[in-house]
Parts: C-alpha cells; sequence; structure tokens
C-alpha cells in the first residue's frame, strides 16, 4: 500500500467514522471510586493537596454514595483517617470491629446494598509509625505483620466487605488471607491484590488524606517495588495469582502503562489500573492553572484502558461519567 491509494486520514474525516474504528471503548463499569472516611457527625473535610475531594463522616455518606450510585459506578474502595489518639506501632485499631471502615461498610450496604464495597488491607492508617506493617527489630517483619493481616481481613469480612484488597506488599499475605476467608465461610469475598505495588513519589496526597503524612517514618522502599524495575511485577503477579489472588492492581497507573500491558498480555487475567492521588492533583493543578484542558482528564483515563486496563480506580471517576460518559 502507498500514498495516494491508501490515506489514513479518510477514517478520521469526521466523528461518526472515527466512532466506528475505535479500538477502546470506556464505560460507567469501569470505574471504583475511592471514598475517604472518617470519624465524628457532619463532617465533610475538603483534602487541601486533592481539589474537589473530601472527607465523609459515615452520617454524610449518602451524599457521595447517591452519587456514584446515580452514575452507576459498581464498586467504591472506602480509606480511613483515623484519630491519633486510636493509632499505635501494632495498628491495633485495624482488627476493632467498630472502627470507622467497618461502620462505613454498614452504611455504605444500607444506602445501596449493590454496590461493591473494596477495602485495604495494610496497617499504615492505623500506626503510629505510618507503615504498613510491624517494625520489629527496626524492620518491617514480614511474616509477624501478615498474622495481624490475617485478622483485618476477617474483620472486614464479617463486616460485609465484598472485595479484600491487601496493599500491605508482605510476601505470602495472599494466601494466608484466602485460606483464612475459606475456614470462615467466606467463599465468595474477592482479593484483589496490589500485587504490583511501587515505591512511588504519587502518594503524597493519599498520605496527607488518611493522615500518614506527618507519621511517616522513611520510607517504604523495603516493601515496595523499585520503580527501575519491570520484569519483578511480573513475578509479583505469578505469585499472588497463585496464592488465590481473584484480580490485580497495578498502583501507580500512569508511568506504569508498560506494566499494565505486560500483565495483560502474559497473564490474562483482570488487571485493575490505580490512578492515584499524585496523578489527579497534578492534572487537577494544571487545569487550574490553565496549563491544560479539562479533556486531558480523558485522555490520561483511555490510557490505562488502552493499555489493557479492565477496571480504573480513579478520583476522577464522577467527573469522567457526568461529562463525558452521559451524554
Amino acid at each position: 500500500m502507498k500514498f495516494p491509494s491508501t490515506r489514513l486520514r479518510r477514517n478520521r474525516k469526521s466523528e461518526w467514522s472515527r466512532r466506528l474504528i475505535n479500538d477502546t471503548y470506556l464505560d460507567k463499569s469501569d470505574f471504583i471510586l475511592p471514598i475517604f472516611v472518617c470519624e465524628g457527625k457532619n463532617k465533610k473535610q475538603e483534602i487541601r493537596s486533592m481539589p474537589g475531594i473530601f472527607r465523609y463522616s459515615i452520617d454524610r455518606l449518602d451524599e457521595i454514595i447517591s452519587r456514584a450510585s446515580k452514575n452507576e459506578i459498581p464498586a467504591v474502595a472506602i480509606f480511613p483517617l483515623i484519630e491519633s489518639s486510636k493509632k499505635n506501632n501494632k495498628g491495633t485499631e485495624a482488627l476493632n470491629k467498630n472502627n470507622v471502615i467497618c461502620n462505613a461498610i454498614y452504611q455504605v450496604k444500607k444506602i445501596n446494598k449493590n454496590i461493591g464495597v473494596m477495602c485495604d488491607v495494610a496497617l499504615d492508617p492505623y500506626t503510629s509509625h505510618g507503615h504498613d506493617g510491624l517494625i520489629i527489630n527496626n524492620e518491617i517483619d514480614n511474616d509477624e505483620t501478615n498474622k495481624i493481616l490475617i485478622k483485618q481481613a476477617l474483620v472486614q469480612a464479617q463486616a460485609g466487605c465484598d472485595i479484600i484488597a491487601p496493599s500491605d506488599m508482605m510476601d505470602g499475605r495472599i494466601g494466608l488471607i484466602r485460606d483464612a476467608l475459606e475456614k470462615n465461610k467466606f467463599f465468595n469475598v474477592q482479593i484483589l491484590s496490589y500485587a504490583v505495588k511501587y515505591a512511588s513519589n504519587f502518594y503524597s496526597p493519599f498520605r496527607e488524606a488518611v493522615g500518614t503524612s506527618s507519621t511517616l517514618k522513611s520510607d517504604k522502599k523495603t516493601y515496595q517495588m523499585d520503580y527501575k524495575n519491570s520484569e519483578e511485577a511480573l513475578l509479583e503477579v505469578k505469585l499472588d495469582l497463585d496464592e488465590g489472588a481473584d484480580f490485580v492492581m497495578v498502583k501507580p497507573a500512569l508511568a506504569y502503562l508498560d506494566i499494565i500491558y505486560k500483565i495483560k498480555q502474559k497473564f490474562n487475567v483482570p488487571v485493575f489500573a490505580y490512578n492515584v492521588s499524585g496523578e489527579y492533583s497534578l492534572i487537577k493543578n494544571g487545569i487550574k492553572s490553565s496549563l491544560v484542558t479539562e479533556d486531558i482528564i480523558l485522555e490520561v483515563i483511555y490510557s490505562f484502558k488502552r493499555a489493557g486496563a479492565n477496571a480504573i480506580v480513579s478520583y476522577f471517576a464522577n467527573e469522567v461519567i457526568e461529562k463525558y460518559l452521559s451524554r
């Protein structure tokens, strides 16, 4: 084929023609909406570093859950802000059956019993040191942490959580949690493994949202992945799938499109992309400064789908659906 017999621009000549040849599609069902919850009553607190994103007390959840339900978002991911007085070096508040996460699960299901609820299994919001695991002899102890994570997963499952999402990056925790769920007859509780979670610089706004910015000691490089590595991600995914994960997460997403693609091609399993807080804030601030237009949001979201993501955890979920998918 050669010019002029082949003119690729012919298929781009009009909007209807471009629609006919699209090879990537975006739907309302592709989103999971992250929601931050806090203790107290009648609270709706905007997060300073995340314009337009709020923490909600349990009695104010109806506002955000009703919006998500109207937009037909299939699932929400709940993240807690824990009061400082309830934090300690072992993160024991994570095992409290009446903690803010468990109460949020009850409330979400009360508002909409058909929406999926996903909860992180990790200790960082609950620990006084801000790490995802227990510190023993100045190290994050993998196996002792796993013992706590198993209990945390069961507490969340008992509260009605649909998707247990271990984001801690401890080795072996998926198999241990799966065994515990099976033994306790939570046969249908799904596990979304943060199999590929990088030690990224994109997490800072999230840490403000869950109150770990000021408490985190050192960094998380001994358990989260080195962002220079890609082949290691495939091994992490294989191990977690073998241990019983139903689907896997890549976090962050925007700088790791190659990783999403590799995992999808290698394993052909459901892959989720986490469009993280730092990505959200950079884009929002760029729009606010008139450096870019709002349409950049949709371009970024499509990049995750094009790379192979089945679902996208994104703070943009409601915005994208209302501006672009509800026309």
